[in-house]
């Protein structure tokens, strides 16, 4: 790699030792994004890369529930902080920090402190992925990620009912907007197999495949609308653990290729990219 155009130090700052970062949004809140998240990191681990998770949703920090693990991170030599580690995760939240139920209030410049310490102060030695869980909506922690380090790209989950759609197209917007590519979009609860065999359509399926493909972009796939994957974040334990010995598990296992297959491609635009200059 040719060195002769290394950023200047205020643009963003790749992280030593971590291949790619990868967002991921939503344009609305409920719709399973950080369910996403926590069980696309768990199937990247089991898939055999070295795994890393922030959880940079500062209001609503579900990610230690999810993952089971809930104790005060330690703080090592240089003030570095110890990220803990879940099924072959490493992982930061602000729900470690501040536990309980009292609410974060936060402004724009606390929040920018905040994710640039979860990207360069944790210890997170070498990664393949460094996953990182937004808060719903356009705001404030996707600029400073963004004017932070350079981003691989963004998922974006929805659900297939279309006022989620209508606000998922916003997320896609931003990123288009804050120049970072759309690895592609993930419907989630998209449809519900009763016990008879009965599959009700709950919120519109397939909608999220029709967006992807107005607007050009992947569809990583669909993970059902299942007791199952709530109960496995309630418990800490992701319904990405089971791997492909159950229906979920083999959804976000298929979610976890298509990312790991859009990422080689995007790294290889950018090899050419770099030859060019």
């Amino acid at each position: 790699m040719s060195h002769s155009h290394a950023p200047t130090p205020q643009g963003p700052q790749a992280l030593p030792g971590i291949q790619h970062i990868i967002a991921v949004g939503s344009g609305k809140g409920g719709v399973g994004k950080t369910t996403v998240a926590v069980n696309l990191a768990v199937s990247l681990a089991k898939l055999g890369h070295r795994v890393g998770l922030i959880d940079a949703d500062i209001y609503g920090p579900n990610v230690p529930t999810m993952l089971g693990a809930t104790r005060q991170p330690n703080i090592l030599d240089g003030n570095q902080i110890e990220p803990l580690v879940a099924h072959g995760v490493k992982f930061i939240s602000i729900g470690l920090i501040s536990p309980g139920d009292k609410p974060m209030v936060m402004r724009g410049p606390m929040l920018h402190q905040i994710i640039k310490q979860f990207l360069q102060q944790v210890a997170w030695g070498e990664l393949d992925y460094l996953v990182v869980d937004l808060p719903p909506g356009t705001g404030d922690v996707v600029i400073s990620l963004v004017q932070t380090v350079p981003l691989t790209g963004a998922v974006v989950v929805s659900t297939g009912s279309s006022v989620a759609l209508q606000d998922a197209r916003k997320a896609l917007e931003m990123f288009h907007q804050v120049n970072v590519e759309v690895l592609g979009l993930v419907e989630n609860m998209s449809q519900m197999t009763l016990p008879d065999g009965t599959v009700i359509d709950v919120f519109g399926a397939g909608a999220t495949q029709q967006t992807a493909k107005q607007y050009n972009l992947p569809f990583l796939g669909s993970v059902d609308l299942d007791p199952q994957v709530r109960e496995g974040g309630d418990r800490g334990l992701p319904a990405a653990l089971a791997g492909d010995a159950t229906a979920r598990g083999k959804e976000f296992a298929a979610i976890a290729e298509k990312v790991i297959g859009r990422c080689k491609e995007i790294a290889a635009k950018a090899e050419v990219v770099l030859e060019i200059n």
